[in-house]
């Protein structure tokens, strides 16, 4: 039975605070390639400088769900310093939404602030909602990410999952800033809104293959297929920083009532992206993502898994050039997306 938000109680926690991470990030090329590896967007603009020039960029550009890596740490050590009465392995991602209005580039410096915009309570459960902004070295917003989280609140976890978390999960934790007792990784902001565009902000043009006034409303996306390994997950594990072991343990995903080991939801987000970009041929032209996550993607240890993306025209802007695409992800005859809408702008 669906939850009806206005049922939902908003709880003590301090929803409504803001903190900055307190280092910086640096955007360097190499992560750009290999994160562009990992999720298998392939447009030349996220591997060559040459290729980024065609579309007016100095450097290669990120992903569009780059943002997650730097997005996942300022998550972790707002759960870990902040909203310390939830267990890191009894949460659940369910929706992501990436709003982007600068292209993050190599060799770019961006510095994080993190929201919590509102903890919900729905029976023995809590959707957290956090909201992040990248501001470049220019002092520019470069994107605006939201996630919203399940976790359940006060859940014994089963001492026989932690045990095998102990002993099979990745180890060495990735540390974004020294932090000691005294020095936390976030610095409290009080409470406020996160940073906006410049109402002035120059607007980079896109150069994209379908021209918008050759499109139409119900027009279909061409068809498009990926598949994954356990290789790509331990791949996307590493570069990500996803640590979660169902990605790679058959017996932690079973514990965990799977049936075997799945693809990680952000996984999935990113191919849909390269999906998108090998028809708009400009992975800019992307402004904003949005995915709620419903199902996933059996990945078993002796054959690959196919991801089958399809998309349509929901609705085009003519006075911003833009467009409404609605996308469907099946794997295994399983729908992976409950809502995956984007909004893209076109030449």
């Amino acid at each position: 039975m669906a939850l009806e938000i206005d049922d939902a109680r908003q709880t003590a926690t301090p929803a409504g605070q803001r903190f900055r991470v307190r280092d910086h990030y640096e955007v360097g090329r190499e992560k750009i390639r290999e994160f562009a590896r990992a999720v298998q967007n392939r447009h030349g603009a996220h591997h060559r400088e040459a290729d980024a020039r065609k579309l007016g960029h100095d450097g290669v550009i990120a992903p569009p769900t780059f943002a997650s890596v730097i997005g996942a740490a300022g998550t972790r050590a707002l759960l870990e310093s902040v909203l310390t009465e939830y267990d890191l392995s009894q949460m659940l991602q369910t929706d992501q939404v990436f709003q982007a209005y600068r292209p993050v580039l190599a060799g770019d410096r961006l510095t994080s602030e993190i929201l919590i915009e509102s903890v919900r309570r729905f029976g023995d459960n809590d959707f957290i909602v956090v909201r992040s902004a990248l501001v470049n070295q220019h002092g520019e917003l470069a994107l605006v990410g939201s996630t919203t989280i399940v976790a359940r609140r006060g859940a014994e976890v089963d001492p026989s999952l932690t045990e095998v978390v102990d002993n099979i999960m990745m180890h060495g934790k990735v540390v974004e800033s020294p932090t000691t007792a005294a020095v936390s990784a976030l610095i409290p902001l009080g409470a406020g809104e996160l940073p906006a565009p410049a109402a002035d902000r120059e607007i980079a043009p896109v150069h994209t293959l379908p021209e918008f006034d050759r499109l139409a409303v119900g027009d279909r996306l061409p068809a498009g297929s990926f598949r994954l390994t356990r290789g790509d997950l331990a791949n996307y594990a590493g570069v990500s920083g996803d640590a979660n072991p169902i990605h790679f343990s058959d017996h932690a995903a079973r514990l965990a009532g799977l049936p075997t080991v799945v693809a990680h939801g952000m996984l999935t987000m990113g191919l849909a992206c390269d999906y998108l970009t090998s028809w708009l041929g400009d992975p800019t032209a992307i402004e904003k993502f949005s995915v709620r996550f419903a199902g996933f993607v059996p990945v078993t240890a002796d054959a690959a898994s196919t991801v089958d993306f399809t998309g349509r025209i929901k609705s085009l802007d003519p006075a911003a050039r833009g467009a409404t695409l609605v996308l469907n992800g099946v794997a295994e005859g399983r729908k992976l997306f409950g809502r995956a809408i984007a909004e893209v702008r076109l030449a």
